[in-house]
């Protein structure tokens, strides 16, 4: 008999519908306290507790300790790309209704994937990386060409330095869009750039990120000129 392949233990975690809306959550990237999960879940702090240590023992989830309180967050980006393909797999041909709903319209225009962004805006920042020649695709994924650099430092950037093994740029699905948005250190240098600069504004009870009067007026030129 053949052993059983570990993503069926993983599976049955994130099937779980208790478990599933917590992970949603936390897909925003932000680490949030066991009590506020219990509240998005609809369920005791006590029936949290019971979810959330089976989340951390099957490593989708990491715990960190401050103080009274425990912090919940994804163990890491594998995690959030594996929910948000997940995502893609159940909405299937119903995406373009879920999508054109008004309650979903805040985070088809800007949410959280995780670290980076993701949504209209994510997309059309990757196609003007694209299109300005700012990127470049090779083996490895997608590298800044010398006119990246230059974009990239000219904006306060922070970048890993050359020879860092974290993953600079990359393709990722978007799961409303249907189209590539940006992944990697790059894309979450971008995100942190626009929320320092109050472009963007992160919703603390959701994944969307909303656009500030400042990044209405920033944000046009921005993805215009590269």
């Amino acid at each position: 008999m053949s052993p059983e392949p570990r993503f069926s233990r993983i599976a049955a975690q994130i099937a779980d519908p208790t478990r599933a809306r917590m992970l949603g959550v936390l897909l925003s990237g932000q680490a949030r306290s066991a009590g506020e999960l219990a509240n998005v879940a609809g369920i005791t702090p006590q029936a949290a507790s019971t979810q959330l240590a089976q989340l951390v023992d099957s490593a989708l989830v990491t715990v960190r300790n401050q103080g009274r309180h425990k912090y919940f967050a994804l163990a890491s980006a594998d995690v959030a790309h594996a929910l948000e393909a997940l995502a893609l797999v159940a909405e299937g041909d119903a995406v373009s209704a879920r999508w054109s709903k008004p309650a979903y319209q805040p985070l088809k225009y800007a949410r959280r994937c995780y670290a980076h962004m993701a949504g209209e805006l994510a997309v059309a920042e990757h196609d003007m990386l694209m299109r300005c020649g700012h990127l470049h695709a090779d083996a490895q994924g997608l590298r800044l060409s010398a006119s990246g650099q230059a974009w990239a430092a000219a904006r306060g950037l922070q970048l890993p330095e050359p020879g860092s093994k974290t993953r600079l740029a990359y393709g990722c699905m978007d799961w409303s869009e249907r189209r590539e948005h940006l992944a990697g250190a790059l894309a979450t240098a971008l995100l942190q750039h626009h929320l320092a600069h109050d472009w963007l504004r992160a919703d603390r009870q959701s994944r969307a990120l909303s656009l500030t009067p400042t990044g209405q007026q920033q944000l046009p030129a921005f993805l215009a000129s590269g």
